[in-house]
């Protein structure tokens, strides 16, 4: 009976386990990711995405999971889609799931959780596979930042709910609250510089070493020259956003983003404006077996926190904690860090309030210098922090996103490729 209470118990959290040794453990109804994929990213408004509808990018994507992991598209029950400023996304996620060959029984919507909508997803799946609701799912992170510019939808809000202080600082710009990390925190433009330099550093070693191409699906598209309107097929197969040969002597030079709040954030130093999607295809580890399926990681937990709008930036020095607090491990226990880079001040603060050995974290570069596709960026990370993973045969993965109003999240997916 104890030990029936126990496996229920486990079912209802899925993968909370203490320590290492139990983290790194397996059991049939562990969670478990077979396939990871994603697309290159590409610079928003003039980048190869610049005229790919977001939801041909789902289809592309899509297809490529059904293609490249040999499952059978009848046995996926939800596909959850992570978006943050699309316009009738969950009509588009669907839409892209029957062109590519999905079945009218599989379900898909979407999450939005700001930037950790990628990650939002995974959870989504995961826990419905854990709860019984679903065998297995696709969990996807998707953006066009390019669509984005052309909405204007001003945000605004009662008198009521604007008199609350923390409430008006959730309507803060992004530029904003990174002054207010580095204004109340002493993360100066230096310090700021020199962490972006090194973030376009790796990068570029990673792009000419090939360490992206496991990672990345080819997309075919067609690409419309905005001076003459001669259209042009292209496959893309490599991030658009790394500047090979980028210094801290040329970031230094760049004059400030957002001159109106500080003089820290600049165009150098903060993520760039992108467009990209990535897929990661869920089911337990019974399943996966029993279905031939390879398996590449576990999904161990996550968690989320809220902290001050003001500061949303620093979300990750709160949810990282407390996600390792839970599983009763340390930032010592972690081989592969990817934390989100929206701004140097936030990538900065969290590296050194953490501790985190800066050789375990953002191996590839990180948003500055790859991009900031709003809600792929935490699938992507997955996906990137596994594929760096298997280069190394490192096996435990943290993942942790700022999240916009004040809120952080965090991840943790252990390495089995």
């Amino acid at each position: 009976m104890a030990d029936r209470l126990k496996n229920v118990l486990n079912h209802l959290n899925p993968g909370v386990s203490s320590g290492r040794a139990a983290v790194l453990s397996k059991n049939p109804d562990d969670i478990v990711i077979t396939y990871a994929t994603r697309t290159a990213l590409a610079k928003g408004g003039k980048g190869s995405f610049k005229d790919t509808p977001l939801e041909n990018l789902l289809l592309q994507l899509l297809q490529g999971v059904i293609k490249n992991s040999n499952i059978d598209p009848v046995l996926v029950e939800d596909i959850a889609c992570g978006n943050v400023a699309g316009t009738n996304m969950a009509n588009k996620i669907r839409m892209a799931a029957l062109t590519a060959g999905f079945p009218n029984t599989t379900a898909a919507h979407i999450v939005n959780r700001f930037c950790s909508s990628g990650l939002l997803a995974i959870q989504d799946i995961a826990q419905q596979i854990a709860g019984g609701s679903i065998d297995i799912g696709i969990a996807i992170g998707a953006e066009s930042m390019t669509e984005n510019s052309k909405i204007r939808d001003p945000f605004s809000a009662s008198a009521e709910i604007s008199a609350n202080q923390e409430a008006e600082d959730c309507k803060q710009p992004m530029g904003q609250t990174s002054e207010n990390v580095g204004n109340d925190f002493g993360i100066t433009r230096e310090m700021q510089d020199r962490y972006a330099a090194e973030s376009y550093k790796r990068a570029e070693v990673a792009q000419k070493a090939g360490w992206f191409n496991d990672e990345i699906l080819p997309v075919t598209t067609v690409v419309v020259d905005p001076k003459t309107g001669e259209k042009k097929t292209v496959t893309v197969t490599a991030d658009e956003g790394p500047r090979h040969g980028t210094t801290f002597e040329s970031l230094s030079k760049i004059r400030p983003a957002f001159p109106q709040f500080g003089d820290k954030s600049t165009g150098g130093n903060s993520s760039q404006v992108t467009d990209g999607a990535a897929a990661l295809l869920l089911m337990k580890r019974s399943t996966a077996q029993k279905l031939g399926q390879p398996i590449l990681a576990k999904y161990v937990y996550s968690t989320v926190v809220g902290l001050a709008p003001r500061i949303m930036g620093i979300g990750p020095s709160v949810a990282i904690p407390k996600l390792l607090s839970k599983l009763n491990l340390t930032i010592k226990d972690i081989d592969v860090v990817e934390l989100n880079e929206a701004f140097a001040s936030m990538a900065v603060y969290c590296l050194n309030k953490l501790e985190i050995p800066h050789e375990i974290m953002n191996v590839r570069g990180g948003a500055i210098a790859l991009g900031h596709p709003l809600g792929a960026t935490g699938a992507r990370q997955v996906v990137t922090g596994l594929s760096e993973c298997r280069r190394t045969g490192k096996k435990l993965l943290l993942t942790s996103m700022c999240i916009g109003s004040g809120q952080g999240m965090a991840g943790l997916f252990v390495n089995e490729a």
